[in-house]
């Protein structure tokens, strides 16, 4: 298990450097404001694929377990365009997706989709590598695009962005298609058992909850965004979002851990054991990110404003420091949360995210208007860390978990020192 998980931490933080990288470039080539309407179609991108994810998403590697591969692979693909239609609609009607990128939105959402439908059906047969590679050519292979048309074709546009979306997106998606292709070919065909309706159904039973939770948790991370574009514009959106960039690269380390995570809990039937390897990963993540976390914060302003971003953008220091108790507290809570997906409680995870997403609601309304990008800041650390009080509160009293048990101890050092023999 440590194995996937430090495999995948690597390759995430890999790509995570690359998307670094590419977000200081982003600002010299694009600006500040620049930088801000990516942020917001990035994030009404994200909103959708949530949607989707009802199918798409970790209901895969769920059901992979108990009904035929190809028939959880056509719930998905079915759904995919209807779920992003419908999502669109809404935004639409809602006054959320920004004119002129309606089109683009759509299209990014519904490839971002099928590669994460992909990839989940990659997980849900162990296939961390495969899973991996997926990842690094959606998101890595964007940086490499983005550089040859950014100093290569002289292209430096929104439109340019985009169009390295599409390329990396596309690609990802192709060679995800081929790496099922021998699963699909290797499963054994069942001549019994419920109908494709049948399993439609507890599927989108499952996943609406799932969602409900993924689409909380997405605007509770992202709806200031909107908020702040309202009130104060694309510039102080590009701010709030290249200071939320740098700090989220810390999430690498929890989204990693959690997807292994999700596979291993959703296998185990023992409750203690589920236990046992969400607490190990739970300490493991709290200090990482701390750690990490830690570090940037101790970057100094003009580091970023001199070197990294430009002047524009002074004032991030400030933006990370408030964002950063938050950052630890979201990448805790997204172990616990998986925990319960994973063991069918996912209502838990869902009211966990529908609290952070009131909470930020109601913080926010006080804290934007009157401190801007700080007080969006503030708001989302408020709220992350409620969602995480709630977690361990909740995952105390269903496991019996006493508050001594949250504490490393020295099997879990010894764990992390047995790597090279295995689990």
């Amino acid at each position: 298990m440590w194995k996937k998980v430090l495999g995948t931490v690597g390759v995430r933080y890999f790509v995570a450097i690359l998307n670094l990288a590419l977000i200081f470039i982003n600002a010299r080539m694009l600006g500040v404001q620049g930088v801000g309407l990516v942020g917001i179609i990035v994030a009404s991108i994200n909103i959708v694929v949530v949607l989707n994810s009802i199918l798409c998403g970790n209901t895969i590697v769920y059901f992979m377990n108990k009904y035929p591969m190809k028939v959880v692979f056509s719930s998905a693909y079915l759904w995919i365009p209807a779920g992003s239609t419908l999502a669109c609609g809404v935004m639409y009607c809602l006054g959320l997706l920004l004119e002129g990128y309606v089109r683009d939105i759509f299209l990014l959402a519904l490839l971002n989709s099928l590669v994460a439908a992909n990839t989940r059906l990659l997980l849900g047969k162990d296939k961390v590598k495969a899973f991996n590679l997926i990842f690094f050519l959606q998101s890595g292979l964007l940086f490499f695009i983005l550089l040859y048309i950014y100093y290569v074709m002289e292209s430096r546009s929104i439109g340019a962005y985009l169009g390295g979306m599409y390329i990396a997106n596309i690609i990802a998606l192709v060679v995800s298609g081929l790496l099922l292709i021998p699963l699909f070919r290797k499963e054994e065909s069942k001549s019994s058992g419920p109908t494709f309706f049948t399993i439609f159904k507890e599927m989108f039973a499952y996943g609406l909850w799932s969602c409900a939770d993924n689409l909380a948790e997405t605007y509770t991370t992202r709806l200031n965004y909107f908020l702040l574009h309202n009130l104060s514009g694309l510039g102080s959106v590009g701010l709030l979002d290249a200071g939320t960039k740098i700090s989220e690269g810390v999430w690498n380390i929890s989204k990693s851990v959690s997807f292994i995570e999700y596979s291993e809990v959703a296998k185990e039937s023992d409750k203690e054991k589920q236990k046992s390897i969400t607490l190990r990963l739970f300490k493991f993540t709290v200090f990482a990110t701390t750690s990490i976390m830690a570090v940037i914060m101790l970057v100094p302003e003009w580091i970023y404003t001199d070197y990294l971003f430009t002047s524009e953008f002074k004032g991030i220091s400030h933006v990370i420091i408030a964002l950063a108790p938050g950052i630890v507290a979201l990448g805790s809570h997204s172990i616990l949360s998986h925990y319960f997906i994973a063991s069918g409680k996912v209502r838990i995870s869902a009211y966990s995210s529908f609290i952070g997403l009131a909470v930020l609601l109601i913080v926010g309304y006080i804290l934007i208007p009157a401190y801007g990008v700080i007080g969006s800041a503030i708001s989302s650390s408020i709220a992350f860390s409620s969602m995480l009080t709630f977690s361990i509160i909740t995952f105390s009293i269903k496991t019996n978990t006493t508050p001594k048990e949250y504490l490393p101890t020295k099997e879990d050092v010894r764990s992390l020192l047995r790597l090279r023999k295995g689990n």
